[in-house]
């Protein structure tokens, strides 16, 4: 059996939060179809996006400022997470289960960029 990557568990990672945050706002309220549930979407997707594209980049700073970008938009997506549990839009074991996801991804994407920085 061939041995995962780094990149490509971490890709995987990314590609399984974006699809548990889609499954999760499937059931928020209709009237925050064009706030949160987009918003959140959004920041979701941007994760695995930015860090793919910033991967597929030939110099260094280039990648480095889209894994930036990824990372923070993990940020954003993790406080409208928060968000939405506190208003009820997720139950708990949902939330806990995304947020433990988001916390690996942010990990993981902080050590990618702390060795490119060495």
């Amino acid at each position: 059996m061939e041995q995962k990557t780094y990149h490509e568990k971490l890709k995987q990672k990314m590609d399984q939060y974006a699809h548990l945050v889609y499954k999760a706002t499937k059931h928020f309220p209709q009237d925050e179809i064009y706030g949160v549930t987009s918003q959140l979407r959004r920041s979701a997707l941007s994760v695995i996006l930015n860090y793919i594209e910033g991967y597929a980049r030939q110099k260094d700073k280039v990648h480095r400022h889209f894994l930036e970008i990824s990372y923070g938009s993990l940020q954003e997506s993790k406080y409208l997470l928060e968000f939405s549990f506190k208003e009820r839009y997720l139950l708990e074991k949902d939330y806990q289960l995304i947020i433990d996801l988001s916390n690996e991804i942010g990990a993981m994407l902080w050590g990618v960029m702390k060795k490119m920085s060495a």
